[in-house]
């Protein structure tokens, strides 16, 4: 077993270079959803699977597929050595675990980039991030194909998931699967403070679909149209500048993933 150290992006994505040349039977991302991520990018399609030991600040791709967020007991998973395939997202040739996005949230990652902290300080700079971006009341005009339909709207947020999200109560923002074969495009309907407040309240309560407020599709593919020669899009808390049109896919069951046994297999 061999460990490396990446103190930066190159260096991680070297660090991937070399254990795929040399053959590795697996490869564990240690650190985040954006470290789980670019580990993921690199084995997709490669039948090598990914082991996650969870040491981000949330972990989403981790506790989606039920990997413990103890070192130890994450550690345990890698070792028992259970696979299953999960899908993964892709625009213009890049892949992303669990979501990309557009509008408000690639400012607030580009805000809370700029003002650097450890620790608790970075949950205020978040808010603050937050609370910056939405007081602008920014909203972008998209043109969205899908399904052999087209929406035009102006939007303060498109967000496109790896697979539905649950949009109610303690388990909203979790997924109930990897492995649909869907996107899930959410555009939110609605724009300033107060009504975002709202529309946060109703998902957590259930009602953010029924409300009008957010619109769902769940599709294969799609094609996203913005104005601009490069927009900036929010992968896995990461901002990249593509060119658009966006160009959205699923890769189904595109990256093998080491995760805990099943109950039903135990």
């Amino acid at each position: 077993m061999d460990i490396t150290l990446a103190r930066n992006r190159d260096e991680l994505l070297h660090g991937i270079d070399l254990a795929i040349a040399g053959g590795v039977s697996a490869l564990v991302a240690g650190g985040g959803d954006g470290t789980a991520s670019t580990v993921a990018s690199a084995l997709a399609g490669t039948g090598i699977p990914l082991g996650v030991l969870p040491l981000g600040t949330l972990n989403h791709f981790a506790k989606d597929l039920g990997i413990p967020l103890g070192l130890d007991e994450a550690a345990a998973v890698v070792l028992a050595g259970f696979t299953a395939k999960v899908d993964l997202g892709e625009v213009n040739r890049r892949l992303f675990l669990n979501n990309s996005s557009l509008g408000l949230y690639p400012r607030i990652v580009r805000l809370r980039a700029a003002h650097p902290v450890r620790g608790w300080r970075k949950w205020i700079v978040a808010i603050w991030a937050v609370v910056k971006t939405v007081e602008r009341n920014p909203k972008i005009s998209v043109s969205i194909e899908a399904g052999g339909e087209r929406v035009v709207t102006r939007t303060p947020i498109v967000f496109i998931a790896n697979n539905e999200y649950t949009m109610s109560g303690l388990e909203a923002g979790t997924r109930a699967s990897l492995a649909g074969g869907k996107l899930a495009i959410y555009v939110v309907r609605t724009g300033g403070r107060p009504r975002l407040m709202r529309l946060a309240w109703r998902m957590f309560t259930g009602r953010a679909l029924r409300s009008g407020e957010l619109d769902l599709t769940l599709t294969e593919a799609a094609t996203i149209s913005l104005r601009g020669p490069w927009i900036p899009v929010a992968m896995d808390g990461e901002v990249v500048i593509l060119e658009p049109p966006l160009e959205y896919r699923i890769r189904p069951a595109a990256l093998e993933v080491l995760i805990p046994k099943p109950a039903r297999d135990a």
